[in-house]
């Protein structure tokens, strides 16, 4: 018998798998920090044989190579996946034993042209009790098809059509694993909270199988997806080529004022990882606000060119703090962090450096008082409702629209939240743009109070 464990990564929305038969293990669709588990795993005597890819990822730095320098596992993933490295292909049919349990490849394209899907049997005789169906089919939806560019999008949605009917035809029972989720943009839509489900379930509640018709479904596939972060460009490049191993996670450095000063003048961005309300009240000259929570990395990647060197200031304790965004950056491959502000912003002022703050406002304050002001909403994609007369802007947009922005009157920056409109109203400050940021509140809170009247 084997034993399946689940980890998710909340921040990327995604989640990879330990399968697990007597001593040996196989990881499918490893992050790059999976450190922790491969000591897990050594501690308990369980030796990891095969890291399964399902396919070449466009949203985070794989972890294969990693665990592989770790371990000697092999690298085991599609056939047809262009990899640069050495690595076992397998292709439609192909199978590896993984303690007492056989793991047979199903090619799935549709996702990305090479997709695989992973059968597990506990017992060759019998039907799959799981299988890792990585982007293919998802927990309530499916995986996105435009990720290789336009000129695919068709060719890989009437494949990913084929693949899900292909899926759909296992036992009722089979689990259904798949690597992305909530969270992801990896996906062609909304997705469900579970992470897992079975074949049956998702029969009966996932609409893209309920899809009989194939043009209704490329049709489906080729209009009103969401966007995806602009780094998302480079991370299958690097997967191809295969990442340069880190062999652990690197040592947060401790940086002083003016180490920061000389850093930022050669170019460096300065993240701000604090509270919105903190750094609006006093941060460094041309910072970024990006709260430390679990969308960190995914904001810096939609907002800083990636390659772009790094210098964090945190909320306490400082070197925690560092530990945890150094990982979420290194997942998506933003690796030059230079270390980070001993002392923060208050050993910054106590060197004698100047700091800048922004004006705030809040929802409740502001609604109804809008008339005459010019307003930016900075939400993703292209949401419904909003404010008339507002200009919108999504946030990965901005950094590139600035020029659009009048610079002779003041701008209320609005998102959902506060969160985005934190951020967006840095670039504008750095701009020279005025600005006020809307940090608590938004969109939806100005325009019930319009349609409810004074």
């Amino acid at each position: 018998m084997s034993e399946i464990e689940v980890m998710t990564t909340a921040s990327l929305g995604d989640t990879s798998y330990l399968l697990v038969s007597g001593d040996e293990a196989a990881l499918v669709d490893p992050q790059r920090d999976s450190w922790e588990l491969l000591e897990s795993c050594a501690s308990r005597g369980v030796r990891i044989r095969y890291v399964l890819e399902t396919h070449v990822h466009s949203d985070y730095v794989s972890g294969a190579l990693e665990v592989r320098a770790a371990t000697g596992a092999t690298v085991a993933g599609p056939a047809r996946a262009p990899y640069a490295f050495d690595h076992l292909g397998l292709a439609e049919d192909d199978e590896i034993s993984v303690g007492d349990v056989t793991v047979r490849a199903m090619e799935t394209p549709g996702h990305t042209a090479e997709h695989t899907s992973y059968l597990v049997f506990d017992d060759t005789a019998r039907p799959p009790t799981a299988v890792f169906t990585g982007g293919s089919l998802l927990v309530g939806n499916a995986g996105r098809t435009d990720l290789a560019g336009p000129g695919r999008t068709e060719e890989l949605a009437r494949a990913q059509f084929r693949t899900l009917g292909r899926l759909a035809l296992l036992p009722d029972a089979t689990r259904v694993l798949p690597t992305h989720g909530a969270g992801s943009s990896c996906a062609a839509g909304p997705v469900a909270g579970e992470r897992t489900s079975t074949v049956g379930a998702e029969r009966r509640t996932n609409p893209v199988l309920a899809a009989r018709d194939e043009e209704e479904f490329v049709r489906g596939r080729l209009t009103g997806l969401p966007p995806y972060p602009a780094y998302y460009r480079h991370m299958a490049p690097i997967n191809r080529r295969g990442p340069h191993v880190l062999g652990g996670p690197p040592a947060p450095r401790p940086l002083t004022p003016a180490v920061v000063e000389g850093l930022a003048g050669g170019g460096a961005q300065i993240v701000d990882g604090r509270g919105r309300a903190e750094f609006a009240a006093a941060h460094l000259p041309g910072a970024l606000c990006d709260e430390l929570d679990d969308r960190f990395a995914s904001l810096v990647g939609e907002i800083v060119p990636f390659g772009t060197r790094l210098v964090l200031v945190l909320p306490e304790p400082e070197e925690d703090a560092a530990r945890e965004a150094i990982t979420q950056l290194l997942r998506i491959g933003y690796e030059d962090v230079a270390g980070y502000l001993a002392g923060g912003v208050a050993a910054w002022a106590a060197a004698g450096r100047p700091l800048r703050s922004l004006r705030t406002a809040d929802a409740a304050e502001l609604a109804g008082r809008l008339d005459g002001r010019r307003v930016l909403d900075v939400r993703p994609g292209h949401p419904e409702g909003g404010i008339p007369g507002t200009l919108r802007v999504p946030l990965a947009e901005l950094p590139h629209r600035l020029g659009e922005l009048p610079r002779d009157e003041e701008v209320y920056v609005v998102c959902g939240t506060g969160r985005r409109a934190a951020i967006a109203a840095g670039l504008l400050d750095r701009a020279g743009i005025p600005v006020t940021a809307v940090i608590s509140g938004g969109v939806r809170d100005l325009t019930e109070h319009e349609r409810s009247g004074p």
